[in-house]
């Protein structure tokens, strides 16, 4: 059992995606599934291990994150609250400025050019992907099939910048996250997500990416494929059709823009420019 719990498969596969699953179909009546992606991201972090708080290096910090975008997107989804436009700006903002504080030990050692190149596409990064996916959460299926693919491509992109911790992290969160949408395709796709799915997907990924190209050799030029996973969602799916054909078609979409980046970062790792 002790080596079984050790498999990186088991570890940022199985079990995030178990739990997302649990934590779903258990806090629907609370309105809450949406924190199906925070639960299978802190199963992760959990069985990964070795997290404390000293020193606060920027993959602990990258947890301090993902726990903050849980519990805010938990206290606003209790709430009841939809953020607006104005609202999912004020958010993106709050969080790319999470990302500098995350890089920011990593930002006082490169070059002034460098270094600010790291935060501004941090920066950029994360306040674009939190904004705008957002806009998708009141569509469980667009919402599940984007935090999916986000998770996934930052996972893979990550882990082929050379960092395996970002990489697990990564794949963890689109684990939960495809977790939820199995649930939400279950239940008809009638459920409204909240923002505690499109927060903690959108935010980690972002952390994740950003953290990669900061501190392992992750190209840059992953970012702007990243941030296509968002648009990809809104683009029209059929009406008419069931639940399961509407979040393939989501999934399909959103999934060519995290193939996208997965490429480029496979690319640059083959020796093209980067």
């Amino acid at each position: 059992m002790h080596a079984w719990l050790h498999d990186p498969l088991v570890q940022s596969g199985a079990l995030p995606f178990a739990a997302a699953l649990v934590t779903a179909v258990a806090l629907k009546p609370l309105r809450l599934a949406g924190l199906a992606a925070g639960a299978g991201f802190l199963v992760a972090v959990w069985l990964i291990g070795n997290f404390t708080l000293d020193p606060l290096t920027a993959t602990r910090k990258l947890v301090l994150g993902g726990v903050a975008a849980i519990a805010l997107g938990a206290s606003l989804d209790l709430g009841g609250i939809r953020p607006g436009r104005t609202g999912r700006l004020m958010l993106g903002l709050a969080f790319g400025a999470c990302a500098v504080w995350m890089l920011w030990t990593v930002l006082l050692q490169p070059p002034l050019a460098q270094a600010l190149a790291f935060g501004a596409g941090g920066f950029a990064l994360t306040a674009w992907l939190v904004s705008a996916t957002l806009a998708a959460a009141v569509d469980p299926l667009r919402a599940g099939a984007a935090g999916a693919a986000l998770g996934l491509g930052s996972g893979v992109t990550a882990t082929l910048g050379g960092s395996a911790l970002l990489g697990q992290y990564g794949i963890a969160l689109g684990s939960a996250c495809a977790g939820f949408l199995l649930v939400a395709v279950a239940r008809g796709g009638r459920d409204e997500p909240g923002a505690g799915l499109a927060l903690t997907a959108a935010g980690v990924a972002a952390l994740v990416v950003s953290g990669a190209v900061a501190l392992a050799s992750l190209s840059w030029l992953v970012l702007p494929a990243l941030a296509l996973v968002p648009l990809a969602a809104q683009i029209p799916i059929p009406r008419g059709a069931n639940a399961g054909l509407r979040a393939t078609a989501a999934l399909i979409y959103t999934g060519a823009a995290a193939a996208l980046a997965c490429a480029v970062a496979w690319w640059v790792r083959q020796g093209g420019v980067g």
